[in-house]
């Protein structure tokens, strides 16, 4: 399915990775959203758990290996071109932990920075990821993230 003017929803997943008081932002290299920042995730591919597809999104664009912890949200990011809806996803997002490895762009990203609650508003980020962001910054204190 044609992920622009899509026929229906399609489902993705998020993960919010906390470190050190800090969250892991992505900048988008495609679109939708390209050159945004956000937090790193993709699409589900069929036949795979949403915990595995934010493990799997996360090692592909920027080479850390997670662990999700909690899910923080469910919502929908769509976006029109007039009156179409050009595109459409489900969003699954999770609070995770970086297990291990090196925080760097890859695949379809092309930046990657960890960035404190207080910096956020250096980085364009849509105010539907900055509430989301805020959730995980709460749900993770005192998690040892």
């Amino acid at each position: 399915m044609n992920r622009e003017y899509p026929e229906r929803p399609m489902v993705g997943v998020g993960g919010v990775v906390v470190r050190n008081g800090q969250v892991l932002l992505v900048r988008r290299g495609q679109e939708p959203l390209k050159g945004e920042w956000s937090v790193p995730g993709g699409m589900v591919s069929v036949g795979e758990r949403l915990e595995e597809a934010v493990r799997r999104e996360l090692m592909e664009e920027t080479g850390l290996v997670i662990e999700p912890l909690s899910g923080l949200g469910v919502f929908d990011r769509i976006l029109k071109a007039g009156d179409r809806v050009r595109y459409h996803y489900v969003l699954v997002d999770y609070l995770c932990r970086a297990v291990r490895g090196e925080a760097k762009a890859a695949s379809d990203v092309t930046e990657v920075r960890w960035a404190a609650s207080d910096r956020l508003a250096e980085f364009k980020i849509n105010k539907e990821t900055h509430t989301l962001i805020e959730k995980a910054f709460r749900e993770g204190d005192g998690l040892s993230l």
